[in-house]
């Protein structure tokens, strides 16, 4: 990625995953509220790894060379699959994921690709813009 910092304004690529929240939910067990207390799976949440100093000191995106704009809880990012045409809005309900454990990883679809996974969605998100089946999609996203 550039220098600039991404979750400004300008919308970036980026992987996304899926994980599990709050109460059970569609393929989800119950799980914690996550770091802001208030995640649910079948919400339209993510996982942002610059959501506070504690979450950037575990999640540390700057290793991938990724340059993350500070967004707290309740903060909306605007998503899309790379290969789609729907855009969802979600909040930041959780601290995540941990992308220095995955620099340079790399999901396509049709020639379009993005590199390093900079934020998980909640199931009913992710579902929302590809299949929970694929486990890991390229996504477009802004603030």
């Amino acid at each position: 990625m550039s220098t600039q910092e991404i979750g400004a304004f300008a919308a970036a690529n980026s992987e996304a995953s899926w994980f599990c929240c709050g109460p059970a939910w569609g393929r989800c067990s119950s799980a914690g509220g996550g770091a802001c207390g208030n995640c649910r799976s079948g919400s339209y949440h993510c996982a942002w790894p610059n959501a506070s100093q504690g979450c950037f000191d575990i999640t540390r995106p700057d290793r991938c060379g990724d340059t993350l704009a500070r967004r707290g809880c309740g903060h909306t990012f605007y998503v899309q699959h790379l290969c789609g045409t729907k855009e969802i809005a979600v909040k930041i309900a959780d601290c995540g994921p941990d992308t220095d454990r995955r620099c340079g990883e790399k999901k396509c679809c049709g020639g379009k690709c993005a590199t390093n996974r900079l934020m998980d969605l909640t199931p009913a998100a992710f579902s929302a813009i590809g299949s929970l089946d694929a486990g890991l999609i390229p996504i477009t996203f802004r603030s």
